[in-house]
């Protein structure tokens, strides 16, 4: 059977960082599109786009393609953007998979989740930069690529772009709470991600805001995309099968 996956990127990202990943389940003989979030397109102006602008052009994509029994997975904060999308086209999407992403509560950002010292970091940086914000190489180092060594860390550095502030500060518009939602939920969660500290866990902190779910993980960091893509795939379509 051909099952069809939307694989939404993180903070920082875009679609094709996500093709490694990708190519792998296509190899399994699934169809798989990763398309790039507003706010992390080429050009754009990040004082103009929030999280409403990111979430409607997940969902124009998908009716653009009229896909329909989507597995869709998010990574990071796409958490916050799949959750809408989730409340707002439900018949549109077979199961839901967060990898090591955010799950919001109704009327909560991002920052909400986060911890202080990035709430801290960013503030000053999105008023100096046109409400755009980037990751030091250090944090990207230390708590995003600690599973890597020093060259891929910094070649993969060099891919990402600047993210507009508002996608973490703008609160989500949800009907009711997640854990209410009835649709196939699974959270996969990396054992060496440390891009949140274990105070402030992905799970179960976060995973169990989805009320009845599906627990999958994998090895590796919040960066698995890059370290491992074929074993992101796996861990993926598990998370994701029937």
């Amino acid at each position: 059977m051909v099952d069809t996956y939307i694989i939404v990127h993180g903070a920082w990202h875009n679609g094709p960082l996500m093709e490694p990943t990708a190519e792998y389940i296509r190899s399994q003989g699934h169809i798989v599109h990763c398309p790039t979030l507003a706010g992390n397109r080429p050009n754009e102006d990040c004082s103009q786009i929030g999280l409403e602008d990111a979430i409607n052009s997940l969902i124009q994509y998908i009716e653009q393609y009229d896909l329909k029994d989507i597995r869709l997975v998010g990574h990071s904060y796409a958490g916050m953007v799949i959750s809408a999308v989730i409340d707002r086209i439900p018949l549109r999407i077979h199961r839901v998979v967060y990898a090591n992403a955010f799950v919001p509560y109704p009327d909560e950002c991002l920052n909400d989740m986060a911890p202080a010292q990035y709430k801290a970091l960013f503030d000053p940086m999105a008023k100096a930069n046109n409400s755009a914000v980037s990751l030091p190489f250090s944090v990207w180092r230390e708590c995003f690529m600690n599973d890597a060594d020093e060259g891929l860390a910094r070649s993969a550095y060099k891919c990402l772009t600047p993210q507009p502030y508002r996608c973490f500060s703008d609160p989500i518009v949800l009907s009711k709470p997640i854990a209410a939602m009835d649709i196939a939920k699974s959270y996969l969660n990396c054992r060496q991600d440390t891009a949140l500290p274990q105070s402030l866990s992905w799970h179960p902190r976060l995973s169990e805001r989805l009320g009845l779910f599906r627990y999958v993980e994998a090895d590796g960091g919040h960066e698995t995309l890059f370290t491992d893509p074929i074993g992101f795939g796996k861990a993926i379509m598990i998370a994701a099968r029937d």
